[in-house]
């Protein structure tokens, strides 16, 4: 099989047992004779390297080509008595291929002009908060401006104190954090804003047909509201209540090309609910040509099952340390294509802080987890894949959301509701001081911005996908069978899925491998 491009070479190297830079692999295709100069390459590199870099390839590059060299090249169906692939790739035999020879590795684009992958959001290294009560005051300063400049617009705002001074019977409008939600005797609700200059009162009747709307509330979030003050100006009766929200009218960005995103999270490597054998049929999957389309392979969250994340976690743990966990993760990574890009943020069973956002990785654990060289960014972070942009994140919140909320709002059997409901808050936590932890920061890197147009999480290990106003909330399951703690507390996983999105068209498909 000839070396025609890009993605047959990094197929080719894989093979062999190495991972290869993507400048490494342009390189190699662009000289007079690829197969040549792979060979020469791979017979030069150290035992010890498991990675095929850009100044091997330029070495041989610079010592002159040899026409003579064999190209070296397996034919497709070639393997060992046992059927297997060199162990330093993960010992995943690509499944057979429609209508072409058995175990046919087929060619993905990988013309790199094609590709695009951007990253927004990523605070790794940016981390400012010290704990101190300043640190509080400033990020939640910083996600009123934000949140609240897309609800001024709206209503005649005023502050806090300015509202405190006016005459009973006017006419008030206030942007601020809801700081209490709370009912009265008659059966209608009290809701506390603040602004920077103060709080106030305001009064939904229960016979308001947006009543129902307080149900979706939660404390920190923000909100305006416009109503008319009492006759002793003391609390203001509500008439609208806004959200910041996602508009009607939002217009999703789509890929000029056919090309498939994979998504998944909870991947759980170390747990003895490891699903393994749901893993291997993902990664043969992506060698077949069903799959040639899928370029990215984006992870939400929880690569390994961690260390003391619950009680008696020990008891059902395959692989005990956690660097041993990250190091058989990694294993499983180099049984995914080599031509497939790869990013990654952390969960909270991952090796970094609880409190989000979280950072990404340490060194240590970006370079055990080197295999096709991911990008390792923040929990949340935004990437830009081919101009459609994708919010990560891994999803803890979304525990507090169902908590708080009306079942027919958000529940387990359907997490993509409740990834509405953080849609229309314009914030992936927005309830501090409660089961979600969250770090204070200068600025508040848990404010959507801008509208995504896909929203990926993970964490509650159930599948779901919905659009809403037109962006696509994926929740992605997760390949770790019930555990005794989930049996626990009820909750029954959707494990070994994948979806899979069509990045022209945003429509999903999903792939289930057990």
């Amino acid at each position: 099989m000839p070396l025609e491009g890009p993605a047959r070479i990094v197929s080719e190297l894989t093979s062999r047992g190495y991972n290869a830079e993507r400048e490494a692999v342009t390189h190699i295709a662009a000289a007079d004779q690829p197969a040549a100069v792979l060979e020469q390459v791979v017979e030069g590199m150290p035992d010890d390297a498991l990675v095929v870099r850009t100044d091997h390839v330029e070495a041989v590059l610079a010592a002159g080509e040899d026409p003579s060299v064999s190209t070296g090249t397996r034919p497709a169906d070639q393997h060992d008595s046992a059927g297997s692939v060199p162990a330093e790739t993960g010992g995943s035999v690509p499944a057979p291929t429609t209508d072409s020879e058995p175990n046919a590795q087929i060619e993905r684009n990988s013309d790199p002009s094609l590709r695009s992958l951007e990253i927004a959001g990523d605070m790794t290294g940016d981390s400012t908060g010290t704990g101190e009560y300043e640190d509080f005051v400033a990020v939640f300063r910083d996600r009123l401006e934000r949140l609240g400049g897309k609800l001024r617009g709206r209503v005649n705002h005023r502050p806090a104190t300015a509202i405190q001074s006016m005459p009973g019977g006017s006419e008030a409008g206030m942007v601020g954090l809801v700081n209490d939600i709370r009912s009265t005797a008659s059966g209608h609700w009290l809701i506390e804003l603040e602004d920077a200059t103060g709080t106030f009162p305001w009064l939904v009747m229960k016979d308001r047909e947006f009543a129902d709307m307080v149900d979706q509330l939660l404390c920190d979030e923000v909100l305006a509201m416009e109503g008319t003050l009492s006759d002793d100006a003391g609390i203001a009766f509500v008439d609208s209540m806004y959200f910041p929200d996602v508009p009607r009218t939002h217009e999703p960005s789509t890929a000029d090309r056919h090309v498939q995103a994979a998504l998944i999270s909870d991947v759980h490597v170390g747990s003895q609910e490891f699903m393994a054998d749901a893993w291997n049929a993902f990664a043969d999957w992506l060698y077949t040509e069903q799959a040639q389309h899928v370029e990215y392979l984006l992870i939400a969250g929880d690569m390994v099952e961690g260390v003391g994340i619950y009680p008696n976690q020990d008891e059902e743990l395959d692989v005990v340390d956690i660097y041993e966990q990250y190091e058989a993760f990694n294993e499983r990574l180099k049984q995914v294509p080599g031509d497939i890009d790869i990013v990654m943020i952390p969960g909270n069973h991952d090796a970094v802080r609880l409190a989000e956002p979280q950072p990404g990785f340490d060194d240590r654990l970006r370079d055990i987890m080197s295999a096709h060289d991911p990008q390792i960014v923040s929990n949340p972070s935004t990437i830009t894949v081919e101009g459609v942009s994708i919010l990560m994140y891994h999803g803890v919140s979304l525990d507090e959301v169902i908590a708080e909320l009306p079942e027919e709002k958000a529940s387990y059997d359907e997490p993509h509701k409740a990834m509405y409901q953080l849609l229309k808050k314009r914030h992936v936590a927005p309830q501090f001081g409660g089961h979600t932890r969250l770090a204070p920061e200068e600025e508040d890197f848990l404010v959507m911005d801008e509208v995504p147009d896909i929203f990926h999480t993970g964490h509650v290990h159930k599948l779901g996908f919905g659009k809403y106003h037109n962006v696509l909330a994926i929740n992605s399951g997760c390949w770790q069978a019930q555990t005794d703690f989930q049996k626990s507390v009820n909750i029954n996983p959707d494990s070994g899925f994948a979806p899979i999105v069509d990045l022209d068209t945003l429509d999903v498909t999903v792939q289930k491998f057990s």
